[in-house]
């Protein structure tokens, strides 16, 4: 009589064949981890140039240019302002105020803020100045430059407020629908 033949264990095989399907698993993680990273930080990238202006298309004073959905139109500036806003409550600067004079239109189809926190100015080297949200409630009356809903079709007139060192001399505004767009460089000439 002939002897059955001896049975293989399978067991070695499955846990050979689970063991290369978590190594493959965890490699495919790690490739879909490391390139989300990467988008990741391609878009943070994005939004810092965005924020500096880098990406900015360029415009003119009083000449309107768009971002998003707003349409700006720069018309003056003035520096040398040491206060704005009432003599009992307004705001006086720890240098001196530029006031950029500028035009909002909302060119949408839905209503959008305007937040003067995205708005930047600079010098002709680079230095970068924010707008003073405190000192721009004062100067504006009406409150424009502060999370001021723009319907579609309608237009501000804002005064954005700047509080630089004595004697600067601003070069350049960068006007944003958001911190999330690319903006639009204004020369202040």
């Amino acid at each position: 009589m002939q002897e059955p033949p001896k049975k293989r264990k399978k067991w070695p095989w499955v846990v050979g064949s689970l063991a290369v399907l978590t190594v493959l698993g965890c490699v495919g993680v790690f490739a879909l981890f490391a390139g989300g990273a990467k988008v990741v930080a391609d878009a943070a990238g994005e939004m810092d140039a965005n924020q500096q202006g880098k990406n900015a298309a360029v415009g003119a004073m009083n000449k309107p240019a768009t971002d998003g959905k707003f349409e700006f139109t720069v018309t003056r500036m003035a520096c040398g302002v040491d206060h704005v806003g009432s003599e009992t409550f307004g705001t006086k600067a720890q240098g001196e105020f530029c006031l950029i004079i500028t035009k909002v239109k909302n060119v949408g189809k839905s209503v959008e803020s305007f937040d003067d926190s995205s708005q930047k100015a600079y010098t002709a080297d680079g230095v970068e100045y924010s707008a003073d949200g405190a000192a721009g409630m004062d100067a504006n009356d009406d409150g424009q430059t502060f999370l001021e809903d723009i319907n579609p079709g309608n237009q501000v007139t804002a005064t954005l407020v700047f509080d630089v060192p004595k004697h600067t001399k601003l070069a350049s505004v960068v006007l944003h629908e958001s911190s999330y767009t690319a903006g639009v460089k204004v020369p202040l000439k």
